[in-house]
């Protein structure tokens, strides 16, 4: 046997279940959930729907390029909770005011 089969330790070892390193997607999907958590838990309080909303349309943004670009079925499922997120931030963040309530006109 040419290889040793190694197993991969870590809290995040599987985003890479194909064996090799993804760091520019791995990232894509670390910012598409923190911008979703961000979008999602502003978009609870009714004064922050800039945030939520701005926070929101980054994280739909992020999410729908590491889908593009995305390798292994862990980055997805982080992309896709991540997208959900932040869609929903998005979404009542507009809902509350929008991505210029109060600052434009």
């Amino acid at each position: 046997m040419a290889q040793a089969v190694r197993q991969q330790h870590g809290p995040l070892s599987f985003l890479n279940s194909d064996g090799k390193a993804h760091p520019v997607e791995n990232s894509l999907a670390a910012a598409t959930v923190l911008l979703g958590a961000l979008a999602f838990i502003t978009a609870q309080f009714h004064g922050l729907h800039l945030v939520s909303s701005w926070s929101g349309l980054a994280g739909v943004a992020t999410g729908a390029w590491g889908q593009m670009i995305s390798a292994t079925t862990g980055e997805r499922f982080l992309l896709i909770v991540g997208m959900g997120a932040a869609a929903f931030g998005l979404l009542l963040g507009m809902a509350h005011g929008g991505l210029f309530g109060g600052v434009i006109g």
